[in-house]
């Protein structure tokens, strides 16, 4: 019966998890006709529908996204018990799903993990690179590395840079546009503007100064995008004058395809920090992963570098 039990719960959250029996049975290493057969065994079990099913989509009914609401969790922590008492005493090991942003996921995270894997060679880091704000406890990502998750109980964060905006063109841009030399005159430059993937507003150039000035700088746009990765590029071919985030900025600043401007201002925004669940029970794998990340941020340097003002 608790066999049965946990193959049951097991094909729920994964298909529920995945948004079909297929990518389940990727996961779980079985077949989808036995995903659904588990699926289904439960639901004949418990007497109710769980999911809408299509050719094209699975979807939980009312019933299954209740019951996935007060399950996931728990079960995943179950999981994660067993895990360290088979491999013995809280030894890390077992699959960590990581949510991270793309250019700084694959930057600056992507080469720390050769040392991870080989103090932890039993954790395995399954990562996700995407610009939105995941939602780690509903989605059952275990950690999340970005910046301006929304903190809740649910979540504790660990900080590991504090970040600035620095204002940054091509050489051949400021070549054919004399360099502003105050915020002011970037009302007379072409400007990439950024749009919040949060609230689909355009995001203001607020700029501070050593001294505590604060100005709102006006731009004439050129054009909108809602990634900076994307306005770094804008910028390095030479469309105009981007606020960027120094993470997305220091590779180009680094190589000289992008240069300050008005260096001795810049714009503020959250720190990045690394995200996970604050439940009672902390797998070894989080808990060794989140230290080790924390640590070696610092100590490559890249910490430092992101606060430049």
């Amino acid at each position: 019966m608790l066999t049965e039990l946990s193959s049951y719960l097991d094909a729920f959250i994964a298909a529920a998890d995945e948004g079909s029996f297929s990518a389940a049975a990727r996961r779980l290493g079985l077949t989808p006709a036995a995903v659904s057969k588990s699926v289904g065994q439960m639901e004949a079990r418990l007497g109710v529908r769980l999911f809408q099913r299509s050719t094209r989509s699975l979807a939980l009914t009312t019933d299954g996204e209740r019951l996935y609401g007060q399950v996931r969790l728990p079960w995943g922590e179950i999981g994660d018990a067993l895990t360290d008492l088979r491999q013995g005493a809280g030894k890390p090991a077992g699959t960590l799903k990581v949510s991270l942003a793309y250019t700084v996921g694959r930057q600056y995270f992507v080469p720390l993990l050769e040392g991870f894997w080989r103090r932890y060679p039993d954790v395995v880091p399954d990562l996700y690179f995407d610009n939105r704000h995941v939602d780690l406890v509903a989605e059952g990502f275990d950690v999340g590395i970005g910046g301006g998750i929304e903190l809740t109980d649910a979540l504790i964060a660990r900080e590991l840079a504090r970040v600035d905006i620095v204002l940054a063109a091509s050489p051949a841009y400021l070549k054919a546009h004399a360099a502003p030399e105050s915020p002011q005159e970037l009302a007379r430059h072409h400007g990439l503007l950024r749009r919040s993937l949060s609230t689909g507003r355009l995001m203001p150039w607020t700029l501070k100064n050593r001294a505590g000035q604060e100005v709102v700088a006006s731009v004439r746009p050129v054009a909108v995008l809602d990634d900076p990765e994307a306005i770094a590029r804008a910028a390095a071919c030479g469309m105009g004058i981007g606020m960027l985030p120094l993470p997305h900025a220091l590779p180009l600043l680094d190589s000289g395809e992008l240069v300050r401007v008005l260096p001795d201002w810049r714009a503020e925004t959250r720190p990045l920090s690394i995200y996970y669940s604050s439940r009672k029970l902390v797998p070894a794998k989080v808990r060794v992963f989140v230290d080790y990340m924390v640590e070696q941020f610092r100590a490559s340097g890249h910490a430092a570098r992101f606060r430049q003002h």
